[in-house]
């Protein structure tokens, strides 16, 4: 078992270091009221967790009362490929120097909100989807 989960993580991990594309993230309050936003791919921090930094905007404020979340992330190229993630927030950081040395940058490109506050946002993987289709959880195997 321990096995697989290394495997896992892994695979989770290259995915997202060696694939380019765009994500989505949904969240929703404690009302039901739903929210989208373009997000960066996660860090995959193991196989169980990826984390996202966050400005303080809805998708972060959504959190605070409903700490579930989708992470729907579409390939770059033809066809439809990607991941769905389906996420429970665990906990986040504000320690600004960590955010940074995980902060992804494009060569060239200047943020006027880097100067803004960013929290760096936990999240345990209850499931893993592929973007187009189903796969029946573990136990119906």
């Amino acid at each position: 078992m321990i096995k697989k989960a290394r495997s896992l993580e892994m695979s989770l991990a290259e995915y997202f270091e060696q694939t380019k594309g765009t994500g989505v993230l949904a969240t929703a309050n404690d009302k039901g009221e739903v929210d989208a936003a373009i997000y960066a791919r996660p860090h995959v921090i193991d196989s169980e967790t990826v984390a996202f930094i966050m400005r303080e905007r809805l998708s972060h404020e959504n959190l605070k009362s409903n700490p579930q979340a989708a992470y729907l992330f579409i390939e770059e190229g033809p066809g439809y490929k990607g991941k769905r993630l389906y996420l429970t927030k665990r906990q986040e950081e504000t320690n600004q120097e960590l955010i940074k040395t995980l902060k992804r940058k494009t060569p060239g490109a200047i943020d006027p909100r880097d100067d803004a506050n960013k929290y760096l946002v936990f999240f345990h993987v209850d499931r893993e989807r592929p973007l187009v289709g189903d796969t029946p959880p573990a136990e119906e195997f």
